[in-house]
């Protein structure tokens, strides 16, 4: 077993090859073969899968019964084995191979010029256009069979192979396989397998290839895998079928890479998967595990060294990365998923308020991203109840940091939606607090701060007890995972419908509400208009006084760093549980050209730090709503010590090169 090169990050390379072959023509199709695995090795593949039957051709028909092919084919192998043999990448091929007086359509894993092993198809199809049972043998009636001779020597035979190299265990099915209920993958998976290749010959219908991605991507998702699947394409008969050639890798539920159709000449296609994030999930994810009870089979397992691993340090990764991960790319796909997230927000508050019986919210409105979201699903909320918009009380709070933009947006929305509007100065009440404790007002440190974020709060709980509502927090996710809140200040409400909104998506979040809004009332247009400017305010908590011009000065993102970042980050680390090695590799890669190295190593040492000092706000937490797969509810997603030692991260921070 080869140890994992630190610099490969959890990532193995693998390719779907689809080549052009000509029926019966094995020799043609062996240099097509070769030539493909070659150019795989050259960009770095680890692993290269070829199409069902891709020696002799799927489509040979009634020739499957000719000893001259079959002859042909089983010297085909041991040719591309030869061929390939100073070649460091798993090679896996479709030919028809006989054993024991049968045929069977099978896969040949090799390695270095030595077969690993061979899989035969389980389920052959028989039916419309199909007619495999006509030449060849299932799995399924040799099932006891564990090896087979092939050219004077006996190898590994049968669909129970697990080909385990550590870290990397791949298995293979064979295209009708994929199509029943309980796919073999399914069953590869459960007992191990994290990498599973499909030889496929599937031929072209209407309407099929939009069911085949789908069925992949399920299947990747289902068994938390990686999936290679290489169809045949040109140059297979089309005497009946027209078989358009396939090259489709998934992982997990997400197609990394997917070749053209229709090509005339042969085609390859290459991924980066990420072995460390599928077996972080399987580790998380107890019910995967708990399938094995019912599942479980004996494998035999087929041990090999995996080929020499890529150092990403001086590689591209070759796979989708994207800079906002909480943000779908599409712009059809991120309008239905902003409706979804603000119904979730809003049933949660629309039960809590019905289960209460309380008919009134209190929501302090800073005119700020997070307290207008939080009034916006507010709205949503009371309007689907059937409840007067006038039971929202909306409270803005002047202080000391306060400037006529925000006021002025705060007072312009609230105004707009028809809710009841406050004005709470809290200028006084903190300059007398700070007698009264001896806090000196030139001094504009942690107390100055918390003392007026902490005066907020309690107006707004004495307030909701006023008119027997509840307190709405407004604290998004990535304030939680930074503690860029004031403790038992802005940190505390009575329910919080942001809670799993990170800051990059709460802003697209409040477009979507802008674009419904009408614009052609005069409120309609003022609720556009104000949130178009609340997007464009910079994020601050006015707790410092304004500059000289009145613009905000105190910006939150001069003070902790940028939110792209940090949403970046707590993605990756809390999803898949990356390392600040491999989370500073993916932030590089995904901002090349926006931040230096420099800045990034800053500022991701700098989320580390915050993120395990700041627990202690995230251990008592307000009921709010998860609505994607990051959340930091210590009920449920994320039960960590308050007093956790960050050391090993930190020591990982320093060592980064920049």
């Amino acid at each position: 077993m080869t140890l994992q090169n630190k610099n490969d990050y959890g990532y193995i390379r693998v390719a779907a090859a689809v080549p052009q072959v000509n029926v019966a023509d094995v020799e043609y199709n062996v240099a097509q073969i070769v030539d493909c695995a070659r150019h795989a090795a050259d960009a770095g593949a680890q692993l290269v899968v070829f199409p069902e039957l891709s020696v002799t051709s799927y489509t040979c028909a009634d020739l499957f019964a000719n000893e001259v092919l079959l002859d042909s084919a089983e010297q085909a192998i041991v040719a591309i084995g030869e061929a390939t043999a100073r070649v460091d990448i798993v090679v896996i091929v479709g030919a028809p191979v006989r054993a024991d007086g049968h045929l069977f359509n099978c896969a040949v894993v090799m390695h270095k010029g030595k077969i690993l092993g061979f899989v035969p198809k389980t389920y052959l199809p028989n039916y419309k256009e199909f007619y495999e049972k006509r030449w060849f043998t299932s799995y399924n009636l040799v099932r006891n069979q564990h090896e087979i001779t092939f050219n004077g020597s006996s190898y590994p035979f049968g669909a129970d192979i697990i080909f385990d190299a550590g870290r990397v265990k791949l298995a293979v099915e064979i295209c009708e396989d994929l199509w029943v209920p309980i796919p073999p993958s399914s069953i590869y998976s459960i007992n191990g397998a994290n990498v599973i290749v499909n030889l496929s010959a599937s031929n072209e219908l209407i309407g099929k290839h939009d069911y085949l991605v789908n069925l992949i991507k399920h299947q990747s998702e289902h068994c938390i895998s990686a999936y290679v699947y290489s169809s045949a394409g040109y140059g297979e008969s089309t005497t009946d079928l027209v078989f358009a050639g396939n090259a489709i890798i998934a992982e997990n539920g997400s197609v990394l890479k997917e070749g053209a159709r229709f090509e005339q000449t042969s085609q390859l296609e290459w991924a980066d998967i990420d072995i460390e994030a599928l077996n972080n999930e399987r580790r998380v994810n107890g019910s995967y595990s708990d399938n094995l009870a019912q599942y479980a089979r004996e494998m035999h397992h087929v041990s090999f060294d995996w080929p020499a691993t890529l150092n990403y340090d001086e590689t591209r990764l070759c796979r989708p990365l994207k800079k906002l991960p909480f943000v779908p790319r599409e712009e059809s796909r991120l309008h239905s998923r902003c409706e979804d997230i603000v119904n979730i927000q809003t049933e949660g508050l629309m039960r809590r308020l019905h289960f209460t019986g309380i008919k009134t919210v209190v929501v302090g409105v800073s005119g700020g991203l997070d307290s207008t979201l939080a009034l916006l699903v507010a709205t949503r909320a009371f309007d689907k109840l059937g409840l007067d918009r006038r039971g929202i009380y909306g409270i803005t709070m002047p202080g000391f940091g306060t400037t006529d933009r925000t006021y002025n947006n705060a007072l312009e929305l609230m105004h707009a939606l028809g809710i009841t509007v406050k004005e709470i100065s809290i200028a006084a009440a903190v300059t007398q607090h700070f007698a009264d404790i001896g806090h000196d007002m030139s001094v504009h440190d942690v107390t100055y701060e918390n003392g007026q974020a902490r005066e907020r709060t309690q107006i707004l709980m004495d307030y909701a007890n006023k008119t027997g509502g509840i307190v709405l927090g407004t604290g998004d996710l990535s304030e939680l995972a930074l503690g860029w809140a004031t403790y038992n200040g802005d940190h505390m409400s009575m329910y919080n419908v942001n809670c799993s909104i990170p800051k990059t998506l709460a802003k697209h979040l409040v477009m979507w509400f802008a674009t419904l809004a009408s614009t052609t009332t005069p409120e309609g247009l003022k609720i556009h208009e104000t949130l178009l400017d609340v997007l464009h305010t910079p994020i601050s908590p006015e707790l410092t006084p304004a500059d000289a011009q009145g613009n905000i000065q105190q910006k939150t993102e001069d003070l902790v760093g940028p939110y792209e970042l940090h949403d970046f980050f707590l993605y990756h680390m809390l999803r898949y549980g990356y390392s600040p090695r491999k989370l500073y590799l993916l932030a590089n890669l995904a901002f090349e050209g926006d931040y230096d190295r420099k800045t990034i190593k800053k500022w991701l040492t700098k989320f580390m730090w915050r993120f395990f000092g700041q627990q202690f706000k995230r251990s008592c937490l307000p009921d709010g709503p998860k609505v994607g797969s990051v959340s930091l509810s210590p009920r449920g997603d994320w039960r960590m010590p308050s007093d956790a030692a960050v050391r090993l991260w930190i020591k990982e921070c320093d060592e980064l090169p920049q």
